[in-house]
């Protein structure tokens, strides 16, 4: 599976736009195979905050850990988000 975030926006920035967001995404959730890799695309993403990542990342790294993989993290707010989160959460996101 495939997410492109920018289709959510490209300032991803508020904890209550990262829950909407992630509940948007939930029910195709359930279409998931047991192998299936989760890829979260950053393409398009200029602004990303630790609230709207913690809402939308954290239940997917919970969930389908060395399966979800992140791409197109190059953008400086990206980055420095994902670093926070790793730390908040004690795990750490395999990037693409």
């Amino acid at each position: 599976m495939n997410i492109q975030l920018k289709k959510f926006g490209t300032t991803l920035i508020s904890r209550q736009t990262g829950r909407e967001a992630f509940l948007a995404l939930f029910p195709s959730l359930k279409d998931v195979k047991e192998n299936e890799i989760i890829e979260v695309d950053f393409d398009g993403v200029l602004t990303f905050s630790p609230a709207w990542g913690d809402e939308f990342l954290t239940p997917l790294l919970n969930t389908y850990e060395d399966r979800l993989i992140l791409k197109n993290v190059s953008n400086p707010s990206v980055q420095a988000t994902l670093e926070t989160l790793e730390k908040i959460i004690g795990k750490n996101f395999l990037k693409k």
